[in-house]
Formats: C-alpha cells, sequence, structure tokens
C-alpha cells in the first residue's frame, strides 16, 4: 500500500509538499510492506492524533510568556487543535518545555515525563531549553534537555515568535500523521527496552533526528496578519 504524504489545511508550501526527511522515515516505518486495513487504520487514528495535541502545562521561564500569546486570539492555536492543556501528565501527549531547565528542576521534569501514556513528544522552545541560552556557562542549569529526554521539535529563539511556535507544532503534526501506531509507537515495551530509557515513538521509528525550525517562511507570516486583519 502506497502511503499517502500527511497534508495540513491553509500550508501550500513546497517545504510541506516535498521533504526527504519525512519521506525516509515513511520508508523506515513501511519496510516490510503494510496491508490496506492496517494502513488506512493507521492513517485515520494519526489524524485524529495530529488534530488533538494536548501539552503539559510546563512554561517555566519567559518562554511560557510566548506559549501564552499562541494561545491568545491574536494567534488563536485551538484552530489546530493544540487548546487544550492538562496540569497531568496521565492526560498529556507532549511536553512543550517553555523555559530553563535548572538542575533542581530537572529530576521532576523527567519524572513528569516518565508519567505520561505512550506515544509521547517534547518540543523544546527557545535557547535556554536547547542548549542552556544565556546561562550556558552557569553551574545551575542544564545544558540541553535532550539530556534527560529525547526531543522531537526544536523551537529556537530567545524567546521564539508566536509563529514560530505555531510552525514547530505543525512539524510535530506531520511527524504523528506519518506514525506507525498499531504494534509501533503503542506497543508494550519490553525489560530491555525500558532500559534504554527512550520513549515508544522513538523505539518504534528507529529513528533519532529530531525536526529543528530553522525557519518560518514569509508566507506563513503573512498569512497569519491577513487573518488579524480580517478579524478586526
Amino acid at each position: 500500500m502506497e502511503v499517502r504524504k500527511p497534508h495540513i489545511k491553509s500550508i501550500p508550501y513546497e517545504e510541506f509538499k516535498d521533504n526527504e526527511s519525512l519521506e525516509r522515515i515513511v520508508e523506515e516505518l513501511h519496510e516490510g510492506g503494510v496491508n490496506v486495513v492496517t494502513g488506512s487504520l493507521d492513517q485515520l487514528i494519526n489524524w485524529g492524533r495530529s488534530n488533538s495535541l494536548w501539552s503539559l502545562t510546563f512554561g517555566t521561564s519567559c518562554c511560557g510568556i510566548e506559549f501564552m500569546a499562541v494561545g491568545c486570539a491574536r494567534y488563536d492555536f485551538s484552530r489546530f487543535g493544540f487548546e487544550v492543556t492538562r496540569n497531568s501528565p496521565r492526560q498529556a501527549d507532549l511536553i512543550m518545555t517553555a523555559g530553563t531547565i535548572t538542575h533542581k528542576m530537572a529530576p521532576a521534569f523527567k519524572r513528569l515525563y516518565d508519567e505520561m501514556a505512550e506515544p509521547k513528544y517534547v518540543v523544546a522552545v527557545g535557547g535556554c531549553t536547547i542548549s542552556g541560552g544565556p546561562f550556558k556557562s552557569s553551574y545551575h542549569v542544564v545544558k540541553g534537555i535532550e539530556e534527560i529526554v529525547p526531543v522531537d521539535v526544536y523551537i529556537p529563539g530567545c524567546p521564539p515568535r508566536p509563529e514560530a511556535i505555531l510552525y514547530g507544532m505543525m512539524q510535530l503534526q506531520r511527524k504523528v500523521k506519518i506514525e506507525k501506531f498499531l504494534g509501533g509507537a503503542n506497543h508494550k515495551q519490553t525489560a530491555e527496552e525500558r532500559e534504554l530509557g527512550l520513549s515508544n515513538e522513538a523505539l518504534a521509528s528507529g529513528w533519532k533526528q529530531p525536526i529543528v525550525v530553522t525557519d518560518v517562511p514569509e508566507e506563513f507570516t503573512e498569512q497569519l496578519k491577513k487573518e488579524q486583519e480580517g478579524a478586526k
């Protein structure tokens, strides 16, 4: 069965139509082939999951203010299904780490990640989360959360604009849409797999290349401005 490319409305850019990394992931996920029933059901489940990503409330510093701005009427990320945030890791699909992670906070952060149900994702927002930012030479800040948990999407900036956060979440949507859910991202881990400390999604897909938001297309920013002007 030929796997269809992920499609997100209102994103006509060539980058979303032809992406070598996504093509490679699709090939790795479906090396042994997949039947029509399983493949179609995977697409249906992943469509629902990608459009209802519930984030754990985890704004630890100034990047959390940008995350709040994305939820306000000016940007309104409820259009994409991201508006539901939860205070319990049991009910969350992803951790959007928006802010500095100190060594004192790191054990609590890892515990929250471990308590989340599979499949789960991590989005690193801002320079402090990705590499320590301006506190890189400090003794009390973690030099990147990839030292603690596997990261799916990096959104650099100090802090990143709300448009960049929206764009990064769209990249995560694309990743979710091409996953192998049945027997893949939701499979029960063995004792050996648990010792690795990786998520089911990382183990099932067999790849460790995260998505990095290097630039937000100008067309995307202009489109948001037109929508905001039309709403006034």
